[in-house]
């Protein structure tokens, strides 16, 4: 194509790298491309990221010329040649029914040869004072065909606009309508000009009491201001500890105890007596030697002590904790404690005591030193109580620095606890690890939770009722440090780096989720609703649903969970789970079976297929392709590299290996499946597709592998896609807002809708039933959990929102009716505000029943407990949703 006819201006593009990209484009097309910051009339292009109030986009208007997204260059190099340029061009509102194109009307009008220019005919005596100013709306308007004149004008001119800036009484004054500057914007784009042209001093008196002015960055502030809020109301207060020991009143007699018989008592082997007498001397501030307590736990783990004993033992140690508190004196009761809780033999520490109790609770021999005969009742209550006093110990100290937050500074009697104060830092984390949640002891503790977790599964089918709850009671106590340590690390990071403690919670709860999947489903629900934290309890509950689904060959994206995440990909996948499983599949899921590769973990590197090729048989190895491990430069494995030559017989043969990652994805994020649908590999694409595990439609720069097949014209497998995937790929948009429909024609959409019903009916059919009710229940309750993030951080979460939190979400509804997201988050900082303001589209969405018919008739018709509970969470959100378009 003559490069004439394709000659370019960029226009609100910042980033170097981006703009060079696109350079590099225009020139390998054979296009030209015109630098500088000021319209030329010789361009035919401009491309400009959104609508912009700039001289070029405004030039290029008037001008009638092609104003299209960096997609239309991005997409024409991918696609080899010059794509058409209708799909990529420039949008008011893209996406929506009310979609504006600014620039068509006049290309249109000029291309009937109506008009010249969108100021055709146009005399204009322009009065700017501003010689750079003058110069920049001169260019402008003789874009649009208008002859403009300096002031004064020439005798003989006949004027038929005056534009001025400011307009004043001597600007009127010229037999001529007087407009403002705004008045070009207004021209070219009519009543549509006021939801983008920001500059309100240019708007007419007139316009400007009908214009809704939405600042989106004052929407920004309030949305900021709303999250902080909330997040600080997430502190945990431990009711027990509210009225013992009241800093503002601390006891002012000190008084002194007498442990002087003591010694002699635990000399003569008195150890029943030396504790009654360490019991009877017990009063606030008061605590009897550490030796003694040591030698009086050391007698009971031998196995002789009494029941009596050992009870009276477990009582002194929670009275000390009560007349004791952490809040009088931290390093005292760091120190104390430190030296009494560990195991009298070993003295390696508390941690080391924690898992040998855990581990004699459980009657297993990985414990400190050899157990002490054999277990009795008693002395398995005595194991467990320790650990639930030492659970105690750490709420105690998570509710002193909880209350310190709010007590006035330097209030009587307190003192204020730091973080290398506490047993929970000198427990859970080295200096060096602090700035990690994920330390060596913590991975250590999450292992002990799962080993406790496996032991109360076994005990709940060959024990008795009682003694499941016995087990269950040990898990509970884990959970319990386990959320004492999480929320100690987070309240102290918080305030310091809110993006470290987000990394936190999701690599703590992937771990978990990967080193627990020989345990039921069932039992991890039931471990997920125990979780104190909500945030935590929110991370394990989405960590193991995606572990469930990659097991399974679904596998979800791990972009930041929000409520158009959980509505789009969750809800399709929960029947994918429940309804079109091959029974082969859910081997993995029965627990005691042996754990398969976590596909996850190596999704988007270039091992992937080596990981995967870890386990391949002798038998198979002679068999295998030629170059399977070998990854080239750009992160392309064999089955890349396979399917963009359409090499079917080595696709079949890399899919018969087992464990083989067919989602794999190169340097630059392309899985198989977007080569194949690049290249037109049909053949490879139907392999893919029939594969027991499904491969993965993401999204590589908003390009979905059905936008790679209709931008390349490869209409048989889009047409093969949809008969597979069924309607909801279509719902899959691009960066613009642009689904794989907008690319096409009228004839060309008939064909793919046809294809999507087709797709649809056999999807349909797939989830006719449920063939596992209990793994759907099970994953109903933890999906339950996971949208209780909607609850948590939404504009909607409580029972009665308040008038200022009712006002900011209909304001920001209100702006989503007449801006696409992508506009009014430009320039925002805070991520957070950017994935509530997400949340609210998808909750209009569900208003206007938008995501619910992903969930399949299955599904929603099952008469399971937890699965009705969520579809009523379902019905809920749709309830709000159609609420704020009432109010619209």
């Amino acid at each position: 194509m003559a490069s004439s006819a394709h000659v370019f201006q960029i226009s609100g593009i910042k980033t170097c790298t981006k703009k060079r990209k696109l350079i590099h484009g225009i020139q390998l097309l054979g296009g030209n491309y015109i630098g500088g910051s000021v319209y030329e009339q010789a361009c035919t292009h401009i491309i400009v990221p959104q609508v912009l109030a700039s001289e070029k986009f405004l030039s290029a208007c008037a001008a009638g010329k092609w104003v299209v997204t960096p997609e239309y260059v991005l997409d024409s190099v991918k696609h080899g040649s010059w794509l058409a340029e209708e799909p990529y061009e420039i949008a008011l509102f893209p996406g929506t029914p009310s979609a504006f194109y600014p620039v068509r009307q006049w290309r249109e009008k000029l291309d009937k040869g109506s008009l010249e220019g969108a100021f055709h005919n146009w005399r204009v005596l322009l009065m700017v004072k501003d010689p750079s100013c003058w110069a920049t709306f001169e260019r402008m308007l003789k874009a649009g065909g208008a002859k403009v004149y300096p002031f004064p004008p020439p005798p003989d001119a006949e004027i038929t606009h005056v534009m001025a800036k400011p307009v004043t009484e001597n600007t009127k004054a010229h037999n001529a309508p007087c407009y403002p500057l705004s008045y070009i914007a207004q021209h070219l784009f009519g009543d549509h000009y006021m939801n983008f042209y920001k500059d309100d001093d240019e708007l007419p008196e007139t316009k400007r009491a009908k214009c809704l002015n939405v600042s989106f960055f004052e929407l920004e502030s309030e949305l900021r201001e709303y999250i902080d809020r909330r997040e600080g109301q997430t502190r945990p207060v431990f009711l027990e500890f509210l009225g013992l020991r009241d800093p503002h009143h601390p006891h002012s007699q000190i008084i002194v105890a007498d442990f002087t018989n003591v010694a002699c008592m635990i000399e003569c082997g008195l150890f029943c007596e030396a504790l009654d007498s360490i019991r009877s001397e017990l009063f606030p501030c008061v605590l009897p030697p550490a030796p003694y307590m040591v030698s009086l736990l050391e007698f009971a783990v031998q196995g002789n002590a009494t029941p009596v004993f050992l009870r009276n033992f477990q009582e002194v140690l929670h009275i000390l904790i009560m007349i004791n508190p952490p809040w009088q004196s931290p390093s005292t009761v760091k120190k104390y404690f430190t030296q009494v809780l560990q195991c009298p033999q070993c003295k390696k520490g508390l941690w080391s005591f924690i898992e040998s109790a855990t581990s004699y609770c459980q009657s297993s021999k990985d414990t400190c030193h050899p157990l002490p005969g054999q277990t009795t009742p008693a002395l398995l209550q005595f194991f467990s109580g320790l650990l639930a006093f030492v659970l105690k110990l750490f709420q105690a100290e998570l509710h002193t620095i909880t209350v310190g937050d709010f007590l006035p500074p330097g209030g009587a009697g307190v003192t204020q606890l730091s973080a290398s104060d506490s047993l929970l830092h000198s427990t859970f984390w080295t200096v060096w690890e602090w700035s990690t949640l994920l330390s060596r002891t913590v991975k250590q503790l999450t292992q002990v939770l799962v080993q406790a977790l496996v032991w109360e599964q076994a005990t709940m089918e060959d024990y008795t009722e009682r003694r499941a709850r016995q087990e269950l009671r040990l898990a509970g106590t884990v959970i319990g440090m386990l959320s004492a340590a999480v929320e100690f690390w987070c309240q102290q990071h918080l305030k310091l780096n809110q993006n470290l403690v987000e990394k936190g919670w999701k690599d703590l709860a992937e771990h978990f989720a990967l080193i627990s999947q020989d345990v039921s489903p069932m039992v991890l629900v039931e471990l997920v609703s125990r979780i104190t934290p909500t945030r935590l309890r929110l991370e394990m509950a989405d960590a193991i649903f995606r572990n469930l689904c990659c097991r399974s060959g679904i596998v979800l994206g791990d972009e930041p969970l929000s409520l158009k995440k959980l509505v789009s990909s969750y809800l399709p996948a929960l029947g994918s789970l429940s309804g079109s499983l091959r029974r082969t599949d859910l081997r993995d899921l029965r627990p005691g079976a042996e754990p398969i590769s976590h596909c996850c973990a190596s999704q988007g590197t270039s091992s992937g297929i080596q990981t995967g090729s870890i386990s391949i048989t002798r038998q198979v190895k002679e068999n295998l392709p030629r170059g399977l491990n070998r990854v080239n430069a750009a992160g392309e494995t064999l089955l890349h590299r396979a399917c963009k030559r359409n090499q079917v017989e080595t696709v079949l043969q890399i899919l018969a290996l087992p464990d083989i990652d067919i989602n794999i994805k190169d340097h630059a994020g392309w899985t198989p499946l977007h080569e194949a649908c690049n290249h037109g590999s049909a053949a490879c694409v139907e392999a893919l597709l029939k594969h027991h595990s499904a491969p993965l439609f993401s999204k590589v720069g908003g390009v979905t592998p059905l936008h790679d097949a209709v931008l390349c014209g490869h209409m048989d497998i889009a047409k093969m896609l949809l008969e597979h995937g069924g309607s909801v790929l279509l719902q899959q948009t691009d960066n613009v807002g642009r689904s794989a429909l907008d690319l096409l024609s009228a004839t060309q959409r008939e064909e793919l809708l046809k294809s999507a019903q087709v797709g649809d009916s056999s999807l349909e059919e797939r989830v006719s039933e449920i063939r596992d009710l209990p793994l759907l229940e099970a994953c109903s309750s933890l999906l339950a959990h996971i949208f209780s993030y909607h609850c948590e951080r939404g504009l909607f979460g409580r029972t009665h929102p308040d008038d200022k939190v009712l006002s900011l979400g209909r304001k920001l509804a209100r702006a989503l009716e007449t801006n696409s997201l992508q506009r009014m988050t430009s320039g925002w900082t805070d991520q957070r505000a950017v994935r509530l303001l997400e949340d609210v589209e998808a909750l209009v969405g569900l208003g206007r029943g938008k995501y619910l018919g992903l969930v399949s008739q299955a599904v929603r018709e099952c008469e399971g407990e937890n699965t009705r509970s969520l579809m009523e969470i379902l019905e809920n959100l749709k309830a709000q949703g159609a609420a704020l378009l009432a109010d619209l």
